[in-house]
């Protein structure tokens, strides 16, 4: 069996459906066909089924009608619970992940009898409550196809399976097949993603087969997951419009692992730049170069300096000049800067207020324009990035609410408070609180309440916005464990900004 641990993550889906033809020897060959492109790439893959008990799921007067959608394919394509299960052990034994479609309540005892991985709800039953009662309770992993259904229906659905207990996935979809590209709304992957980000989302598609440039939108979307229908044509076979022969599905994946490495960051938590992008825009920078003589000890002013190329190793950029620069050596006419940018505590609170309303905007947290930031530096600006927080006072009042952004890396030291009593609720990112010497991870939508006397410091990986309300807030009610704090007066280790 499959561990369900992150096994939807970078999953493709190949959906045999009916391309078995009703014949267990074909359905072998596609199965061996998908496996093959699976070892070629190293990916993670899926074949999946579909189980319908024929004998019930059509009403009986219904069975030899030709003249009704769908019946007379699947009919004729009719495979049996023996012959679907030595189509799901060949899945297994070449190392596949096993999937089925159940369309009625038979086909769920099939996919649980015969060891079934994943199961995949169809867009048509996507609304079906006692199918769904059914798969939920087995308690295995659910990817479900959202063809045709609203944003109300998805989040009915999205509601239902978190309520269950459910591990599952949303494919986005439009059921149509084929389905034209200007109906696609791939788009609308990135909202399921906003709207759901817990739940992985991926793209089952049934565009053109021959068409792998939605593939690689769909993964630039978000997409985790990808579908499609496949099937093996021979000289009495033709596949339909929108399944894919095995060379279009090589195709397929090898579109979509480029269009994932395009995608992907290189680097955790931030954006990697290499050496040689460094090198290519220090070769158009400008340099920094002295007008006129300037004695050692002088003040460099923007009147002593001219930009030009290149921009030599070591020299000063136009982008790093300030006036008021000391020289720390004689320069002559035409020479090259060679003096370092001084560090002042303006620019360090401007660089963090940078960083914190980036936090803010990727958060989509809106402040509004009546508010106070104290920037809390424990040891000085200089070592904020690694001790301190930023505090957005919103409100003080009986009641007290607070925005506290946290950097990367950042820690708030242990302290208590005798008069207030706190609660945090994470908004964004990770918190890792510790209260009386007890650890706690907190993510999004997590709450901490700290009571009075109860010591507890923060800190976060990858930075956190959270919220805190409170009793009112008292000035000079919070006692710091570390006695270097402690020493200091609060105006010492704040600073206030009024407007940002």
């Amino acid at each position: 069996m499959i561990e369900s641990k992150n096994i939807f993550t970078d999953l493709f889906i190949f959906e045999m459906a009916n391309s078995h033809q009703g014949s267990v020897e074909h359905g072998i060959d596609i199965i061996k066909h998908m496996a093959k492109i699976a070892r070629k790439y190293n990916i993670k893959a899926a074949v999946k089924l579909q189980y319908r008990n024929l004998d019930t799921f059509i009403h009986p007067d219904y069975k030899t009608r030709t003249d009704v959608n769908h019946i007379p394919r699947f009919m004729s394509t009719k495979l049996d619970y023996d012959q679907f299960t030595q189509l799901v052990n060949v899945i297994h034994e070449e190392g596949l992940i096993a999937m089925s479609t159940p369309f009625d309540e038979d086909g769920v005892d099939w996919c649980m009898d015969q060891g079934i991985d994943i199961i995949k709800v169809a867009s048509c039953s996507a609304l079906d409550w006692p199918l769904l009662t059914k798969i939920a309770i087995t308690g295995k992993p659910v990817i479900i196809s959202t063809g045709g259904k609203t944003l109300s229906d998805i989040d009915k659905l999205f509601n239902f399976f978190t309520h269950k207990g459910s591990e599952f996935a949303f494919l986005h979809c439009v059921a149509e097949y084929p389905a034209p590209k200007e109906r696609l709304q791939l788009d609308f992957i990135e909202r399921m993603n906003r709207r759901y980000p817990e739940i992985t989302i991926g793209y089952s598609g049934h565009e053109d087969p021959n068409d792998n440039i939605v593939p690689m939108l769909a993964i630039a979307k978000g997409a985790k997951i990808l579908e499609r229908h496949v099937g093996l044509p021979t000289e009495t076979i033709k596949l339909n419009a929108y399944s894919m022969n095995p060379d279009q599905a090589d195709k397929w994946v090898k579109s979509a692992l480029d269009a994932k490495d395009i995608c992907s960051t290189k680097k955790e938590n931030n954006k990697y730049i290499s050496q040689e992008e460094l090198d290519s825009l220090q070769s158009l920078m400008r340099g920094v170069y002295l007008k006129r003589n300037i004695k050692q000890g002088s003040e460099i002013t923007s009147d002593d300096v001219f930009f030009a190329m290149p921009c030599n190793p070591k020299q000063m950029t136009s982008g790093e000049f300030v006036e008021g620069i000391t020289a720390s050596k004689d320069y002559k006419v035409n020479d090259e800067l060679h003096e370092k940018r001084v560090e002042t505590n303006v620019n360090l609170v401007r660089s963090v207020i940078h960083d914190a309303k980036g936090m803010l905007y990727e958060a989509g947290i809106a402040l509004g324009n009546d508010f106070e930031v104290e920037l809390s530096h424990h040891y000085g600006m200089k070592h904020f990035r690694q001790t301190g927080a930023i505090i957005i006072n919103i409100i003080n009042r009986e009641y007290c609410k607070k925005l506290l952004v946290v950097l990367p890396g950042q820690k708030h030291p242990v302290h208590m408070h005798k008069e207030k009593e706190e609660t945090f609720q994470l908004l964004y990112g990770d918190l890792y609180i510790n209260i009386d010497g007890k650890d706690r991870y907190m993510k999004p939508g997590d709450i901490q309440t700290v009571l009075r006397g109860e010591k507890h410091s923060f800190t976060s990986s990858k930075g956190a916005i959270f919220e805190e309300v409170s009793t009112t807030h008292i000035l000079n009610d919070s006692y710091y464990e570390d006695s270097r704090i402690r020493a200091l007066d609060p105006i010492e280790r704040k600073t206030i900004l009024k407007r940002w």
